[in-house]
């Protein structure tokens, strides 16, 4: 059961909406591969609003996601590609349904 969450936001800069989508999807094979990580969506809100949303059954899991390859290849986009930094959310997940 997930317990933990995070929701991020990001506004990218102007003209680099295509990036910013391409490396959402690029995010994917990364994750799977994190056995902490139990779902993750990257997706647009707008014509230039993305989000990621992410969830862990355990705060090591989300503290591992954290300190993994997509989160340190997000900073290190940031200036790139977004208007501002990222808006990182923790959330504790009160009711999920999954498969």
């Amino acid at each position: 059961m997930v317990k933990f969450a995070l929701f991020v936001t990001m506004e990218a800069k102007p003209g680099k909406e295509a990036e910013v989508e391409a490396f959402l999807k690029d995010g994917l094979p990364i994750v799977q591969n994190e056995a902490g990580t139990v779902v993750w969506f990257g997706a647009r809100m707008g014509p230039s609003t993305f989000a990621i949303f992410d969830a862990f059954p355990d705060e090591a899991g989300r503290q591992a996601h954290l300190s993994g390859l997509v989160a340190a290849a997000l900073m290190e986009k940031t200036p790139e590609l977004f208007a501002s930094a990222p808006r990182i959310e923790r959330l504790d997940v009160l009711a999920a349904k999954l498969p």
